[in-house]
């Protein structure tokens, strides 16, 4: 039984893992631990949210779930310290865990690659500069944004507040035709229960945040289950 282990920042969306560990079976083990600090979307707060200081406490709470691997559940907390400062990250992370160990910057990367994907848009819940850096690190990775949007939202709190059909009509206001994905990159933002809608709408495959850091972590693992509720993503069972 795989037991991957997550870091995640204060409260917002972290419902979204047990929903993922029931639709992928009874033997698979998620479990989530919580780190704390400000929850706003802005570059100072973000570089300190994801600090090896507060990643080694992460770590430290997830040992008694004797974790497969970790994942630092954080998207602009790992995106904001660039390519080569997220490597530092996960590498340090992956010593105090003692287990393999990656990001959500780096797990969108790699879901990409997975689907073969090079040009994408993204619909940011991040004030513009922030957003800006996930596009600059998407690139760096290989992946090309030809559309970016940024709704300005403050906090994870507020995004995690986002209902339903709002995550939904946010997802289909912010595509692009020569997209051949969509990136919704949050993790505060609730999304594996209406990813396949939203990729029935739009007709092509949709990358969340939720949805790409429980994929990466099961690799990491060595684990690569399938499930038909929670993307495209998930319905490839080699990737």
């Amino acid at each position: 039984m795989p037991t991957i282990g997550f870091i995640y920042p204060d409260h917002a969306a972290e419902d979204d893992y047990p929903l993922a560990e029931r639709l992928l079976g009874p033997d698979v083990r998620l479990p989530v631990e919580h780190i704390y600090g400000t929850d706003l979307h802005a570059v100072p707060e973000l570089l300190d949210l994801g600090s090896e200081k507060r990643l080694a406490e992460g770590a430290a709470l997830l040992a008694k779930h004797q974790p497969d691997a970790v994942v630092w559940a954080c998207t602009s907390g790992s995106f904001v310290y660039r390519w080569g400062g997220a490597e530092d990250q996960a590498a340090k992370l992956a010593i105090d865990a003692g287990v393999p160990a990656t990001s959500t910057s780096f797990a969108f990367v790699r879901a990409a690659e997975a689907l073969g994907l090079r040009r994408v848009a993204v619909a940011a819940s991040y004030p513009d500069d922030v957003a800006k850096l996930f596009v600059e690190f998407l690139g760096a990775g290989g992946v090309d944004v030809v559309a970016m949007s940024s709704e300005d939202i403050d906090t994870a709190a507020e995004v995690g507040q986002l209902p339903p059909e709002a995550v939904v009509e946010l997802a289909l206001r912010h595509d692009s035709r020569e997209a051949e994905a969509l990136l919704i990159p949050d993790t505060a933002m609730r999304t594996l229960g209406v990813v396949n809608t939203i990729e029935e709408r739009l007709g092509k495959p949709v990358l969340t945040a939720n949805q790409v850091t429980i994929w990466a972590g099961l690799r990491l693992a060595g684990d690569t289950r399938t499930s038909a509720e929670l993307g495209a993503l998930f319905r490839r069972g080699d990737a």
